[in-house]
């Protein structure tokens, strides 16, 4: 059943209990999750996936063709303190030995990207795959595009640093080589859905009397916000096909009052509801890293927390994916994995 903010999905169970559990491992001592959120955070950073299938190592495969010196990659991720930049950093590692890559932290920020750009024209790159490290594939899409000259017309408003702008505003990037930009976000990817189902079971004693609560930070467009909760809700299909009790998809909609408003009363609603219903609840942050303000959302609750995507080692091999994409759909080699028989990336390219 879809609701506004959240979609639903249940099981038939016997009894009613409480969830149990602690932030990093299900089956310790009871914890009501009301305390200070920098001690969760701190919690979460030290978390590990005991019980879970163990993800391996990432193994970059050799290219199956010469690969020029001329390619680079541009990562863009919004940016946070110290310790959310460096899990991103460690993510990247394995690409960046391979090829030189540089990060663009911010919102689609003119001054960061061109900092990135000009760093890798520097190093000799000519072509740049560009990798967009956000959930939606919409996240500041428009803004991205028309900086990198692939669309006319400006945003109406526009991110620059912390402050908002009118669009017309924006500096255009100075280009100096050939752009590849990768269209896809995180959400609905194959490594996206493998990272929640470790988080799952190592939170968890078992499926059948766990509940798990899946929570975005959400867009501010209706129809972008539906397309979030859509991927969500078929990752949901999937652990409940697994055999958890009920499974539960929201988005907190966190820069946008109204209708957070909203979005917070039903998420405590149905964290409190599948604590009445099943063993165990498990709230899994459906972010890069960190558990975000879901704390003080949840304040009062009893319910298992997880890490966000990162630290995971599949966050790097949808880099390596999405950087493959991008070079062998321009007809170029790329230096992480041999291109796919048949290479359709959505990816565009400035004229």
């Amino acid at each position: 059943m879809k609701m506004s903010f959240i979609f639903k999905y249940t099981k038939e169970t016997t009894g009613m209990t409480h969830a149990q559990g602690n932030a990093c491992v299900a089956l310790r001592p009871r914890c009501r999750h009301g305390f200070i959120h920098g001690l969760l955070a701190l919690a979460l950073i030290g978390c590990t996936t005991t019980g879970a299938r163990a993800p391996e190592s990432l193994a970059l495969s050799p290219p199956d063709r010469p690969v020029g010196h001329d390619t680079g990659v541009l990562v863009m991720a919004h940016g946070g303190g110290a310790v959310w930049n460096a899990h991103v950093n460690q993510a990247l590692a394995p690409v960046r030995e391979r090829i030189p890559l540089t990060l663009a932290l911010g919102m689609a920020d003119p001054s960061t990207l061109q900092a990135a750009l000009d760093s890798l024209r520097d190093q000799g790159v000519r072509t740049v795959a560009v990798v967009r490290l956000f959930i939606s594939e919409a996240s500041f899409r428009h803004q991205t595009e028309y900086l990198f000259g692939l669309r006319a017309d400006p945003p109406a408003r526009a991110i620059v640093g912390h402050r908002m702008v009118q669009g017309t505003e924006l500096p255009l990037l100075q280009l100096s080589g050939h752009i590849l930009l990768d269209q896809e976000g995180l959400a609905g990817s194959s490594q996206v859905t493998q990272i929640v189902t470790d988080r799952a079971e190592a939170n968890a004693p078992g499926p059948a009397g766990t509940g798990v609560m899946l929570i975005a930070h959400g867009m501010g467009s209706e129809d972008e916000n539906d397309s979030l909760l859509s991927a969500m809700e078929e990752l949901g299909r999937e652990l409940r096909s697994q055999g958890y009790a009920e499974v539960q998809v929201a988005t907190l909609r966190e820069d946008w009052p109204a209708a957070r408003t909203a979005a917070e009363q039903q998420i405590r609603e149905a964290v409190a509801g599948m604590g009445e219903r099943r063993d165990h609840v498990v709230v899994i942050p459906y972010r890069l890293f960190g558990f975000g303000p879901y704390a003080d959302v949840l304040e009062g609750h009893d319910y298992v927390p997880t890490p966000g995507l990162l630290p995971h080692p599949l966050v790097t091999d949808w880099v390596a994916d999405r950087v493959t994409a991008s070079f062998c759909g321009a007809g170029l080699a790329s230096p992480l994995k041999p291109c796919p028989p048949t290479a359709g990336p959505d990816v565009r390219q400035p004229r």
